[in-house]
């Protein structure tokens, strides 16, 4: 006979094939950790549960496997609520063991189940041994197949009931949403009468790269992504790249010029739109998500269709080859010889900010793309730095982008990063991150030398500041005592957990970052670079506007 702690990891593990496990280990989940463990699951101990969580989500992104985090009751689950409501607001399929102090008197004791509400987390508990395989199986689905964060609290007293070791229940995938006939007739002859359609591809339409390729040729398409999808068209000759604020000047140009816009597994955002400017006032606007609450929410659509990706391509493409449609559309020679041009940022001509013992920020990461091998994983904290390593490091597809910025928590993109690098070992992980975040996050340095993750760079953009506040805030006069530090020598700090490390004022300073990367490499490595501070970069400008 076994408990219902050891039943619940033995079941993840076991039955539904749990590879991978973060976390943080207390009395309340270690039972449940130790199961999970013991039946073959690998498990991540983080230094801080908040990156215990970041950690989590990034794997579950870059993988395409179920996360899955476990922490001690109460605080260990505060301590995650930031990276958790990351991934809660980024649709990420997570599952989160929590153990739970259900007596008012214990001082472990809060509301958890509200708690995970107000962050768009999913409560659910494990309310009995007698329920249990219930419990963890709709939990499990719910992450998994609907692709939400969820958290199953399990009860102490619960936990340490008997329970006999029986098959965790098989988990039932629904079929997916189709549209209807009407619907793709409607949408065909919408592309018949197009001069000039886009296709927005967001974190929905991931897995559908062949089909919204194919569509796109056959409909004379431009392709572009929103910030979390970006990689996807990598290789198409029409591939505007990221839309938005990250958005080159060209791509920018061609999407507002757009007549046509259909969205696929794209919100469509403020922050994909431009604050909308970036969808013509007299164009068509079509969204596809399997998600239908999702239809509309950010920008007004002439059809909303709730539908799966690809379903809803495939579904349009044998309708277009049914017709013997296929229009040039946007897919003309001038846009082409145009984006071979100007596609990428570093194609956009600049003159290097002048500031005594600093680099420009474009000039660094300009400087490291070409370093760089080309299989490599880019994970983004946020702040005013994050545009350049976003946009001036190529990544080779959709997987090696992770962008956890749906919160726009600083704090998250070492831990982000650390995720990525478990799940994908056989590329260089690049953790691009501002002096604010690089320090909030700085116990999960200790992490990666201790789990051997000799693959990874650690860039910290460097301008000793809340970047984003110095820029928003000072130009109007602003005291801007409170988001200035002295100096931080993160070098000194990356040697004492262990790293390679360099200072970086000039390019010519990369020479250590250069001989690393040729050499076999035995430890991570982190540059400390000293950004010029005088200027917001591009998309903090525009994001200004918003305000």
């Amino acid at each position: 006979m076994s408990t219902v702690a050891h039943w619940i990891g033995t079941a993840l593990a076991r039955d539904a094939g749990v590879k991978t496990v973060f976390g943080v280990v207390g009395s309340g989940n270690f039972h449940v950790t130790n199961a999970l463990t013991e039946h073959g699951a690998r498990f991540v101990a983080a230094r801080h549960e908040g990156g215990a969580a970041s950690m989590a989500d990034a794997y579950a992104r870059v993988s395409g496997e179920l996360g899955v985090l476990t922490v001690h009751q109460g605080p260990g689950l505060t301590n995650a609520l930031t990276g958790l409501t990351e991934a809660a607001k980024s649709r990420t399929p997570l599952l989160l063991l929590a153990a739970e102090a259900t007596q008012p008197t214990s001082n472990f004791y809060i509301d958890q189940a509200a708690l995970a509400a107000a962050t768009g987390v999913l409560p659910d508990r494990v309310t009995a041994a007698s329920t249990v395989a219930g419990d963890l199986r709709r939990a499990y689905r719910t992450a998994l197949v609907e692709r939400r964060t969820v958290l199953l609290s399990l009860p102490l007293d619960v936990q340490a009931q008997p329970f006999e070791d029986v098959p965790m229940p098989p988990v039932q995938v629904w079929p997916r949403l189709s549209p209807a006939p009407e619907t793709v007739e409607q949408v065909a002859d919408a592309l018949a009468r197009a001069k000039r359609p886009v296709f927005l591809a967001g974190r929905g339409a991931r897995k559908s790269k062949a089909e919204l390729t194919d569509l796109a040729e056959r409909a004379g398409a431009l392709l572009a992504t929103s910030a979390v999808a970006r990689g996807l068209f990598n290789g198409d000759p029409f591939n505007l790249d990221v839309s938005g604020g990250f958005a080159t000047p060209a791509a920018a140009e061609l999407i507002a010029d757009a007549d046509m816009v259909i969205a696929w597994g794209c919100s469509m955002s403020m922050w994909t739109t431009r604050h909308g400017t970036l969808i013509g006032k007299n164009a068509t606007v079509i969204q596809v998500d399997a998600n239908p609450g999702a239809l509309g929410v950010h920008q007004h659509v002439d059809l909303g269709i709730p539908s799966d990706v690809s379903t809803a391509a495939r579904a349009l493409i044998a309708e277009l080859d049914r017709r013997g449609q296929r229009t040039p559309g946007y897919r003309t020679e001038t846009v082409a010889k145009r984006l071979a041009g100007e596609r990428r940022w570093r194609d956009v001509p600049f003159e290097p900010e002048a500031e005594a013992g600093r680099i420009d920020p474009r000039t660094l990461t300009v400087a490291l793309d070409d370093l760089l091998p080309a299989e490599r994983t880019v994970a983004t904290d946020s702040g005013n730095f994050m545009g350049y390593p976003a946009m001036f490091l190529d990544v080779p597809d959709e997987h090696g982008f992770v962008f956890t910025q749906a919160f726009q928590s600083v704090g998250l993109g070492l831990g982000s990063a650390l995720g990525a690098a478990i799940a994908r070992p056989d590329r260089l992980t690049v953790a691009a991150l501002g002096d604010g975040g690089a320090l909030m996050g700085a116990s999960e340095l200790e992490t990666a030398v201790r789990l051997g993750i000799r693959d990874l760079l650690v860039v910290v953009y460097n301008d000793d500041a809340y970047g984003a506040e110095v820029h928003h805030f000072g130009p109007h006069g602003a005291c801007l005592d409170n988001v200035r530090f002295p100096e931080t020598d993160m070098a000194a700090i990356a040697r004492g957990y262990g790293y390679a490390a360099a200072t970086v004022r000039t390019a010519d300073d990369l020479a250590p970052v250069r001989s690393w990367l040729a050499a076999p490499r035995d430890r991570p490595m982190l540059i400390d670079a000293k950004v010029t501070t005088t200027r917001p970069s591009w998309w903090l400008e525009e994001a200004f506007k918003g305000h």
